[in-house]
């Protein structure tokens, strides 16, 4: 299920791009998320490290796209979030209307209500 790709910069450091299922108690929906770092390996690492251990990159299917590269490289953590549409591809006027989140955002536990 998990789509995604990789491109890697003139500077040599790379840009993931994976389309997850969103973490949360329904499990429905997908989120696109993308990672800067140093190698492949590296952004693997910081997605397990933050509790998303079964992430694996198979593949160059869905590589990130200019927009997502810039987006990512302007984030201070370089570590960003959004839906991902129905179809997988992260492309296109649907997305256009949702912004970039930190991954702390997705990461957030929902308040418990009594």
């Amino acid at each position: 299920m998990a789509a995604g790709g990789f491109c890697k910069l003139p500077t040599g450091s790379v840009v993931v791009a994976l389309n997850l299922p969103r973490p949360t108690a329904d499990g429905t929906g997908c989120v696109r998320v993308l990672v800067h770092a140093q190698n492949r390996a590296r952004a693997l690492t910081r997605l397990r490290n933050l509790g998303m251990r079964a992430v694996y990159l198979r593949g160059n299917a869905a590589p990130p796209t200019p927009d997502e590269i810039t987006a990512v490289l302007h984030h201070p953590d370089g570590l960003i979030w959004r839906t991902a549409p129905d179809n997988g591809v992260a492309t296109g006027p649907e997305l256009a209307q949702e912004l970039w989140h930190p991954i702390r955002a997705l990461l957030r536990r929902p308040a418990a209500t009594p």
